[in-house]
This record gives structure tokens, C-alpha cells and sequence, in this order.
């Protein structure tokens, strides 16, 4: 059967952290072909497009937390992946609110860095969506002004990780073939 697994896990170290660091949008169909590491078809080391690939980096912090769920239906045969960013944003501007209203008309890749130095590609064949969120202003001094989104998308894979061919995450994702534009 070749879905037989091949490998074992003894118990990790407790030395990796939760959250995201970053997370770095890709227009849909920009990537190209991806190209995977001959050893691990599960790390992708660049892709068709490169270096032509436009990365549009936002730095996040806190509350933004990325969850994939397996979903698997024994009656019907099928397997996917549901992918899950939800993405909190403070502070509200013309340039941002321009900015939001185009990624939910789209569907686009998202790279996804964690505290780990990962970065996770979701949405590498379909995008993600904008499934839900807010704009808001809060009613109190200390309550949030800015934006909450909430991507989904749904893979026939779990998001396949970069390469990490150092310890610096945006050195590997201009590795991988992506030109970063960060905000100003």
C-alpha cells in the first residue's frame, strides 16, 4: 500500500515556541511550478517563476494563529486539508484598508513564518480566501482599531514547508525565489 508509514517519533525536545512572525502574501497563480527537495518531496527549494515571484511581507504579532486540519471521509475515499490563518492587524489606514479589500477579492499563497524559523506555504494549489473578519474601532480607549481576516483554503496536501538552507527565514524565502516588498 503506499500510503504506509515509513518512520517513528520519539518525544521532541519542549524547545520550540508558538505564534507567527510574519506572513507573506503571493498573488494566486504567480508561483510557477514548485521544484521539491530530492530527498523530501515535502520542502519545496524553489519555485517556476523565481526570482520573478513579488512576496508582500506583514509583520504580525500576537493574536494571529495558523491551524491545518486533516479531514478524512472513509465512505467517500477522500483526504484534504483544511487550512486556517487568521491574521489581526491593528491600526486602520487608507493604504491598508485598500490593501484588504483586494486580498478578499482574491485568493491568494501565503507564506506563513513561525517563531520556529519555519515558513509554510498554504494555499500552494488553490489560495486561501477571505472567509471572514472585521474592520473595527472598538468602543473603549484601549480596545482594538484595525483589522481581523480569517483565510481558508482547502489542499489535497498539508502546507508543504521552504527549504531551510539557513537560520534566516527571509534569506530562505529569497532563496526559494521571492522578491520581498515590506511595508513602509
Amino acid at each position: 500500500m503506499n500510503c504506509d508509514i515509513s518512520r517513528g517519533r520519539l518525544e521532541e525536545c519542549a524547545e520550540s515556541v508558538g505564534g507567527i512572525n510574519a506572513v507573506y502574501f503571493v498573488n494566486h497563480d504567480a508561483l510557477g511550478v514548485a521544484t521539491y527537495d530530492v530527498t523530501d518531496t515535502d520542502v519545496i527549494t524553489e519555485f517556476g517563476n523565481a526570482p520573478d515571484i513579488s512576496a508582500y511581507k506583514f509583520d504580525v504579532r500576537g493574536a494571529s494563529t495558523y491551524t491545518e486540519t486533516p479531514t478524512k471521509s472513509r465512505e467517500n475515499g477522500t483526504t484534504f486539508f483544511e487550512q486556517v490563518l487568521e491574521l489581526q492587524l491593528p491600526k486602520l489606514t487608507k493604504e491598508d484598508h485598500k490593501t484588504v479589500k483586494l486580498l478578499a477579492y482574491g485568493s491568494p499563497h501565503i507564506l506563513i513564518e513561525d517563531n520556529n524559523g519555519n515558513v509554510f506555504v498554504a494555499g500552494l494549489e488553490y489560495g486561501l480566501d477571505v472567509s471572514g473578519g472585521s474592520i473595527v474601532t472598538g468602543g473603549a480607549m484601549g480596545d482594538m482599531s484595525g483589522y481581523t481576516l480569517s483565510f481558508t483554503g482547502q489542499e489535497k496536501v498539508p502546507a508543504n514547508l521552504l527549504e531551510a538552507s539557513g537560520s534566516n527565514p527571509l534569506s530562505n524565502i529569497q532563496t526559494a525565489g521571492f522578491s520581498v516588498v515590506q511595508g513602509t
